[in-house]
């Protein structure tokens, strides 16, 4: 089973839809790459949490990054938490390391049902 099929997730999962899975997406999607391990997502995870319980996104799907790794490589993913928003697999807009409710608040506001 893929992360796909998952849909949200709440911890970072290592298990990642490929490069094709995400770009054969239909609708809106969230994905969220980061580390548990990592001071900065763990510092935004209130705050990412919050934000998306208001809105429900369609998929929300939590990607445990690192060296190596394919998907964020494919996105250019430096820093985490990086959460990219796609519409039918195309990135549209993305956040770096938020610290408040309101980056998210702005970035899910580009979802239009």
């Amino acid at each position: 089973m893929n992360a796909i099929q998952l849909g949200f997730n709440q911890e970072y999962s290592e298990i990642a839809p490929t490069i094709e899975e995400v770009q054969f997406l239909s609708g809106y999607a969230l994905i969220e790459f980061g580390a548990p391990w990592c001071p900065h997502c763990q510092a935004g995870e209130v705050v990412i949490k919050q934000a998306l319980e208001e809105i429900s996104p369609q998929l929300h799907i939590k990607i445990f990054d690192g060296k190596g790794k394919k998907l964020g490589r494919f996105f250019s993913v430096k820093l985490w938490p990086t959460l990219i928003l796609l519409k039918d697999g195309q990135e549209i807009d993305r956040i770096v390391r938020p610290t408040s409710v309101e980056e998210v608040r702005r970035l899910t506001s580009l979802i239009s049902d």
